[in-house]
């Protein structure tokens, strides 16, 4: 009988060798490659064909016009923001990865809707880290009460299983995946087969019984879930919890979602009893808002559907050192690179002595090129020490050509600034030529390429 073949597995991130190295040259870790035997695979026949051991499913194979769908498929969390980026709530039979930096609010959060959950169905809250006394007091600080919340504190994967299976709870909650274990692997809790294999039986759980499962991943000091990608595969959903710690805002956002678009976020603010939802995040950014002070620029980004005003903060200054930096919060570093460059070349702005510092106010992270007009108009009004009206929105992406090119979603950004009491948008011309504009009540101010968007800003001086 020939002997299994050997192969190495990094502990980290999961990459496999022939041989073993003392550092992964996947993820760079040291000393995390350790010997891993392979999965058994099927016999093959002296014929040539595989021997079949398992048995035969072919009476469970079913017809997709067979298969019906209850209206009743996802449970309402009791929060419109989670919900929002669930894509509707909670669907039965799934599985949902939340992640996010210590501290930010993910066990506070899936105690919250344990509250409303537990109002018609019931919760099984399994916990790995804190015991049942621990998870009471918050439970007491959170206000809540729902004699439908059931705590286990255990962390054994399999005797997890076994009473989800006994007992069919509604909605199960883990907290968390890496504190669980299986006594099969000689590996500890949170190492990479542990993670996996923990991971794969609470999915074969959850779609055996149709019971929707929440698990709370760690994150690494990258960011990124700790332990393998392939649990991000395993899932139906990843959501992360974005935001700093020491601050009130907090974003919900879907990395993964096989019943939701990706592009929802959802809003919360951080206070005494717990997390709040932000139904106008639009409002709280602007809160606070420097006026007559030049640097800054209010810019609507689309998140999913949801339009949201942000304010751009930009500092040129007189630069000490031989190398200017260039310090980008909330935006793309290397984009900030190419639209300096853009004003130098096209519009003969310098920048190449001063220092550049730029920041989205309130924690959020403009990824789309709308907000590349709003950024440049505030770069300039920084420089120039020139301030932009209060009133005034722009969006827009700019080219290599200095050229303002259209963006989508153009109606519903200036409906959000003239809610909020905008006066004035500034926008690309040919965005402008495709709006209706007797339906506004703000002025609207097309500009084909940066030197007319500038232009806009030196008449609004004089």
């Amino acid at each position: 009988m020939a002997k299994a073949k050997i192969h190495y597995e990094c502990m980290a991130c999961g990459a496999q060798y022939p041989k073993w190295n003392g550092r992964c040259v996947n993820c760079g870790a040291w000393n995390t490659i350790e010997e891993a035997m392979p999965a058994p695979t099927a016999a093959v026949s002296a014929a040539g064909g595989i021997s079949r051991q398992g048995a035969d499913l072919s009476e469970r194979i079913r017809e997709l016009s067979e298969i019906g769908t209850d209206d009743d498929i996802r449970y309402d969390t009791g929060m419109s923001e989670l919900n929002r980026v669930l894509g509707g709530g909670l669907v039965k039979g799934s599985v949902v990865l939340l992640g996010g930096e210590p501290g930010i609010g993910k066990s506070t959060l899936l105690l919250q809707i344990c509250q409303h959950l537990g109002q018609e169905h019931s919760v099984l809250y399994v916990s790995g880290e804190e015991s049942a006394r621990q998870i009471k007091l918050r439970a007491e600080r959170l206000h809540v009460d729902t004699e439908n919340l059931y705590l286990l504190t255990v962390t054994d994967a399999d005797a997890i299983c076994e009473t989800i299976l006994s007992t069919e709870p509604d909605v199960v909650i883990i907290d968390s995946i890496q504190t669980m274990h299986l006594s099969g692997l000689s590996s500890g809790a949170g190492s990479v087969p542990q993670v996996r294999e923990c991971t794969s039986l609470f999915l074969q759980t959850a779609k055996a019984k149709e019971i929707p499962m929440l698990l709370v991943g760690h994150v690494t000091k990258e960011g990124s879930i700790a332990g393998p990608k392939v649990m991000e595969h395993i899932v139906d959903a990843v959501l992360i919890f974005e935001g700093d710690r020491y601050q009130s805002c907090r974003i919900l956002r879907a990395v993964k979602n096989r019943f939701g678009s990706t592009n929802e976020i959802g809003v919360f603010e951080m206070n005494d009893s717990g997390l709040s939802e932000v139904e106008n995040p639009s409002a709280m950014l602007l809160e606070g808002r420097p006026l007559g002070v030049s640097g800054t620029c209010v810019c609507c980004m689309m998140e999913g559907s949801r339009p949201i005003l942000a304010e751009i903060q930009a500092l040129v200054s007189k630069s000490t050192l031989s190398s200017p930096r260039r310090t980008a919060t909330g935006f793309d570093y290397n984009r900030v690179y190419i639209l300096l460059a853009v004003l130098e070349k096209r519009m003969g702005l310098f920048f190449g002595a001063l220092d550049v510092y730029l920041n989205i106010v309130g924690g959020f992270r403009l990824d789309e090129p709308a907000g590349d007009l709003a950024v440049a108009l505030t770069l300039y009004s920084s420089l120039m020490d020139k301030p932009i009206g209060e009133t005034v929105v722009a969006f827009g992406e700019v080219g290599l050509g200095g050229e303002v090119r259209s963006v989508a979603n153009a109606a519903q950004r200036i409906q959000e600034a003239e809610r909020l009491g905008f006066t004035r948008c500034i926008l690309p011309k040919q965005t402008l030529k495709t709006l209706q504009t007797q339906r506004y009540q703000m002025k609207l101010e097309g500009v084909s390429n940066l030197k007319e968007a500038f232009a806009v800003l030196e008449r609004d001086a004089k």
